[in-house]
């Protein structure tokens, strides 16, 4: 069966996930993370993609980013990759791969999905039962978008900037979409998204997308149980700019 495309797009925000290799962890102590970070933020500049909100997670990592170029995305991935194995490889004097050989990733229609998807990339220490409130993990955007830390690997999205006429108004108006939980079909429709490279978005976004690519677009159940993120990826495909 042929694997599934990934499309990144001009200006489309894109959910992207990668995992350790065989599941195995890619963070062993706070350096580790500490580093990852640094790398990610040089990765950033030198690419020109705006990052809205990461979860760097024991054996994978989320990031929530907007590429100018679709073009960017996998110099950023392969430039981070490459900086980051580098510097575990000498610190733990290990050798051969950290990550899986594939990320996944999702194109996100803004107006409908973007602030769904950075809680759930936010919430994923709290779905890990890692801690009880997102704010107790160290690790993730939360307490930049949600308590005001100061991050400067972070780019609000216009979303985010239009939930308040200050900074303590859109961290408060931020917070409170945190006060109920996801929808489970939400999480769902995420899970499967990411798994199959699909986009996330309305007929709309999705029609748009099928047009651009030739290729359906379409997140489909699958008729077995779902595995998390499977891999089933193909070399990315680069488009023109869209505007959802």
């Amino acid at each position: 069966m042929p694997r599934r495309s990934r499309v990144h797009l001009d200006g489309v925000p894109l959910h992207i996930v990668q995992r350790g290799h065989n599941r195995e962890p890619c963070f062993s102590c706070e350096d580790d993370y500490a580093s990852y970070l640094y790398w990610l933020e040089k990765a950033l500049a030198e690419t020109g993609c705006a990052l809205h909100a990461y979860v760097l997670m024991t054996n994978h990592v989320h990031l929530l980013l907007t590429p100018r170029k679709a073009a960017a995305v996998p110099k950023l991935l392969i430039s981070l990759g490459r900086r980051y194995v580098q510097y575990i490889n000498k610190t733990w004097k290990r050798t051969g791969t950290l990550w899986d050989s594939r990320y996944k990733s999702s194109s996100v229609q803004a107006d409908s999905y973007l602030l769904l998807c950075q809680r759930y990339i936010e919430l994923n220490p709290v779905r890990a039962a890692m801690v009880d409130d997102p704010a107790h993990y160290r690790w993730s955007s939360y307490r930049h978008n949600g308590l005001g830390q100061a991050d400067s690997r972070l780019t609000p999205h216009a979303l985010y900037r239009g939930l308040g006429r200050s900074d303590q108004e859109r961290q408060a108006n931020y917070r409170a979409l945190f006060r109920t939980e996801l929808d489970r079909a939400a999480v769902d429709d995420i899970r499967l998204a990411i798994n199959q490279n699909q986009p996330m978005g309305n007929e709309r976004f999705l029609a748009k997308i099928e047009a651009m690519t030739g290729i359906r677009r379409q997140a489909r159940p699958r008729g077995r149980p779902r595995l998390e993120f499977e891999a089933s990826e193909v070399p990315a495909v680069g488009q023109g700019a869209l505007e959802f």
